[in-house]
């Protein structure tokens, strides 16, 4: 009688297992392609005007659904990213700011579901090449404590003999190789594989061999590890995403796959690589986003190359909009605007600081060459993709992602699936938006000082106020593209009800409605 009740519950699991197995086979892979710091006006498709050349993001509009009014949740890095992986806005943890150096711990928190943990759910083979930039824990060789401080010479302190805990492979990734935040930028210049960092820093970088150029900022003093090649950043990730394509095709074919694939490009300094330099006309910066756009050209290439091609959805975006002295220099030197047709730029809540490119393409399910005007977010990646591999979130997870699969699909009817829409700054400035009608929750950019001179000054850019005495902002997108215009206090209807339910999302913890 035991054997046969083991033989049978034997039986059952196995046809779970192969139940699970078959449901998984018939999800689609996922490719998902953030950039940093890559601006609306950036690329051709959506700036006529664009003066570098981006023929592979092009073509994967007129291929796929290109967005016209897409947005970073945050208009800096850290909080955008968190927010892509958790489907909630980074504001909500209390922690404000960017991570560098040997800071952390982790902004997301050991228990919470990220897009990783749930695809692992579901069968997916997951894997994140490049910039992780959303934390980690790193420990004191001496105390054996935390250390979590962003100063450069706290690199010093590290114990590169222990494990990260709170590394990407323990958030929901299978794989990770990258860097801990931005890989040229930041003070701890060193590849981190699973959670080791297998080569440690030994000296301090040398920046007297590297370019000199109005582009060539923001390279921190730091620690480096040999081998550590600043100006191949972006050619070491795509090989390492190639590699994965390529073994998962070898060994695990039926199984589907979720390859998050993290740029450094085009976030300053504007190394492109050896086989970039000079190949356009616009500089620096230009040869970057150009060096950019063949990333995309060879993921795509080896996606089909692996068979992965008719199954696959791609996305393209970018975590925030174009930097300041990347746009104060581009338009100077070349007449290109990366923030064109929007006011603002990276760290600012008007539009140009968080209005970003994304594109998707999914043969045979989105329509070549469609467009779509839906307002969406990219914390809505973790509810569109739930929805596509028939995944229940709870209600402690996603709490502000929105299903966007029937944009997607074109079978929203143009019916907007957003009401609401929340933006947030570096120092937990907010905005939110309705239709139309935007509300910024504070005086000026929320972001960039515009009385600044020089190579960080916007002061150039600087608009006039139209209601100097407003404690706030209001604008009317549609009449108004370009916030010059504070509607303040023309409409006090539309500024309660929108400051009302700024607060309500704020004090429930949440903008999407209980899930049921």
């Amino acid at each position: 009688m035991v054997v046969v009740k083991n033989t049978f519950f034997i039986i059952l699991f196995c046809l779970c297992c192969q139940v699970q197995a078959n449901n998984a086979s018939s999800f689609p892979n996922i490719v998902f392609i953030l950039t940093d710091d890559l601006g609306y006006g950036d690329v051709g498709c959506y700036n006529p005007e664009s003066r570098i050349p981006t023929p592979n993001i092009d073509k994967l509009a007129q291929k796929g659904m290109l967005f016209t009014d897409a947005h970073s949740p945050s208009t800096v890095c850290t909080p955008t990213r968190y927010s892509v992986l958790t489907g909630r806005m980074a504001f909500r943890t209390g922690i404000k700011g960017v991570f560098d150096g040997a800071g952390g711990p982790c902004l997301i928190e050991k228990e919470r579901l990220t897009i990783g943990g749930m695809l692992q759910k579901k069968g997916y083979t997951t894997a994140l090449f490049g910039k992780w930039h959303v934390g980690l824990t790193f420990f004191d060789k001496s105390s054996g404590q935390p250390i979590h401080s962003n100063a450069s010479e706290d690199v010093l302190r590290i114990d590169y003999s222990r494990s990260i805990p709170d590394a990407p492979i323990h958030r929901g990734f299978d794989f990770f190789f990258g860097s801990a935040n931005c890989p040229t930028t930041d003070a701890l210049y060193a590849f981190i594989d699973g959670d080791r960092i297998p080569v440690p820093p030994t000296h301090w970088l040398d920046r007297s061999p590297l370019p000199k150029h109005p582009y060539s900022h923001d390279n921190n003093v730091g620690m480096i590890a040999p081998g550590y090649d600043l100006q191949e950043m972006d050619m070491i990730f795509l090989k390492k995403s190639r590699d994965f394509l390529d073994n998962h095709s070898k060994k695990s074919k039926d199984k589907p796959f979720f390859l998050f694939h993290s740029t450094q490009a085009v976030h300053l300094p504007s190394f492109a690589g050896a086989d970039f330099r000079g190949k356009t006309k616009f500089g620096p910066h230009g040869d970057f986003i150009f060096q950019l756009d063949h990333i995309v050209g060879e993921l795509m290439n080896a996606i089909e190359k692996n068979g992965f091609g008719k199954n696959t959805l791609v996305i393209f975006t970018s975590d925030n909009g174009p930097e300041v002295p990347t746009i104060i220099n581009m338009r100077k030197d070349y007449n290109h605007d990366g923030a064109r047709p929007w006011r603002g730029v990276k760290r600012d809540n008007w539009e140009g600081g968080h209005r970003v490119p994304f594109i998707a393409y999914w043969p045979g399910k989105i329509n070549e060459g469609s467009i779509s005007h839906q307002t969406i977010s990219l914390t809505d990646i973790m509810a569109t993709v739930a929805e596509i591999i028939d995944f229940k979130l709870p209600n402690d997870a996603a709490e502000d992602s929105y299903n966007m699969l029937p944009a997607l699909l074109g079978t929203d009817g143009n019916k907007p699936i957003r009401k609401y829409t929340l933006q947030q700054t570096i120092d937990f400035s907010m905005s939110i938006r309705k239709g139309s009608w935007k509300y910024l929750d504070h005086k000026g950019s929320g972001g960039n000082n515009y009385n600044q001179e020089g190579y960080w000054g916007m002061k150039p850019y600087a608009l006039p106020e139209t209601a100097p005495d407003a404690p706030a902002q209001l604008y009317n997108l549609d009449q108004d593209p370009g916030e010059t215009l504070n509607l303040l206090f023309k409409h006090p209807n539309i500024v309660t009800e929108l400051k009302a339910k700024l607060k309500e999302f704020k004090t429930t913890g949440r903008s999407v409605n209980i899930r049921k």
